[in-house]
């Protein structure tokens, strides 16, 4: 008899990707197919971090409800499913299994019984869960820790996702191992709050220590961390980071904003001169790469604030920032708040330091044309058959871009994924070209 068919969609964050490879794994008896009206099962692990995410969601769920084959199964799981259960149970009668964030290795139960589990706890995956990586065979997420104890004003994450809670740094350094013996080699660590690492079992420096265990341990060539928060970064962990043989020297720090009474409006728990301080810390770092994230329109912003928040930004110069509208989300501070800003006056001063943002990334690409960095190449590009795709190997995977390789001085006619030494040679419409000179051992 026939393996049953299985195709799973992950909306959403990083995070929410490593929790759906954790239930690949738990379906390995199933054939994983790219035409989702074909499968036998569908699960679509949903996000439900803001409005736009939420909707995405939604209109996925309703595509697939309408086009999948007569018997299939719909499978929603994730954020959107723990916050909106009752409702999506309601107004989406055809989702056939609802379940959270907290049962994500129990859904070849789910599958097998028919039946949803929602519990109130957290899935954290550890070693012992096995993972189906996808999207390369070089690269791999590895989710530190989950939930969150900040309190930003803004943020529904801690509303669902519950109160900070990190796994063992033993657990890492074992899921480390299994993931290089199956040939990983280049590893992001993700979290809702990176730097709180352990911080729930009462240790201050969790973080710091974790690297330092990872380079003890030797076996990973590269990785990076994402998601610090300024409240618990500190001028060690930046050093630490800096000192280390395989973390990379990437920061990635979401700011939201750099306007004193903005920040305290935010409740981002540091002033602007701590902000300061630490991304002058970063930035002082030889080939530092600094990534953040800003929020425009949230309320009570004035036209003073975002014009500062403006300068800010065009004077440091971050090599990646991603701005997001204001989303007023249910059970917010922020929600509650007075002072809303007009859809249309947010859409004018994103546009209005997108022209920053675009004008900046325009001339930081420009200036790598001639210069020589260190990839790791993925295999065949999207784009063409004729292109290979690779990243900087200081870049995240998806969000900081990658370059494609046109041209190689190697005599081997096909490259397999790895590391490699190239030249940019070109950069148009965006677009990063570049040849390879050699492969690094």
């Amino acid at each position: 008899m026939a393996n049953k068919t299985l195709h799973l969609i992950s909306l959403g964050c990083t995070k929410n990707l490593v929790d759906s490879e954790v239930m690949l794994g738990k379906l390995a008896s199933y054939e994983i197919i790219q035409d989702y009206t074909q499968a036998d099962v569908i699960i679509i692990n949903t996000c439900g971090f803001i409005q736009s995410a939420k909707e995405e969601s939604i209109a996925t769920i309703l595509q697939v409800a309408q086009s999948r084959k007569e018997g299939a199964l719909i499978v929603a799981s994730g954020c959107l499913t723990q916050r909106y259960q009752d409702e999506l149970k309601e107004l989406i009668p055809e989702i056939d299994i609802i379940t959270g964030v907290g049962d994500y290795d129990k859904i070849d139960k789910m599958i097998e019984q028919r039946k949803g589990i929602l519990s109130q706890s957290v899935f954290l995956a550890n070693e012992t869960k096995q993972r189906v990586i996808t999207g390369s065979n070089i690269h791999a997420y590895i989710k530190i820790s989950e939930g969150c104890n900040q309190a930003c004003s803004f943020c529904s994450i801690p509303s669902f996702k519950g109160k900070l809670q990190s796994r063992s740094i033993e657990s890492i350094l074992e899921e480390i191992k299994d993931l290089c013996k199956r040939g990983y080699k280049d590893f992001t660590f993700i979290a809702q709050d990176s730097s709180s690492f352990l911080r729930d079992r009462g240790q201050s420096d969790g973080l710091i220590e974790l690297i330092r265990a990872v380079d003890m341990q030797g076996l990973a060539r590269s990785a990076r961390i994402l998601y610090l928060y300024p409240s618990t970064t500190t001028l060690e962990l930046i050093e630490t980071i800096k000192n280390s043989k395989i973390f990379q020297n990437y920061f990635d720090m979401p700011i939201q904003h750099i306007s004193q009474s903005m920040l305290k409006r935010m409740k981002r728990g540091v002033d602007k001169q701590k902000h300061i301080e630490l991304l002058q810390a970063m930035r002082g770092i030889q080939d530092a790469f600094v990534r953040s994230t800003i929020i425009i329109g949230h309320p009570q912003e004035s036209q003073e604030e975002f014009l500062e928040l403006c300068d800010f930004v065009q004077d440091f110069v971050f090599d990646r920032i991603n701005i997001f509208a204001f989303s007023s989300e249910e059970g917010t501070l922020a929600d509650t708040m007075d002072g809303k800003i007009p859809t249309k006056l947010i859409n004018q001063r994103i546009n209005q330091i997108n022209k920053i943002i675009k004008k900046q990334q325009k001339q930081l690409l420009q200036d790598m044309v001639g210069k020589k960095y260190s990839v790791i190449l993925e295999g065949k590009s999207e784009i063409s058959e004729f292109f290979y795709n690779a990243r900087l190997i200081s870049w995240a995977p998806e969000v900081d871009g990658s370059i494609l390789v046109n041209d190689s001085m190697l005599d081997d006619l096909v490259l397999a994924s790895g590391y490699y030494e190239v030249e940019i040679t070109e950069v148009k419409d965006g677009l990063i070209f570049a040849k390879v000179l050699k492969k690094l051992d």
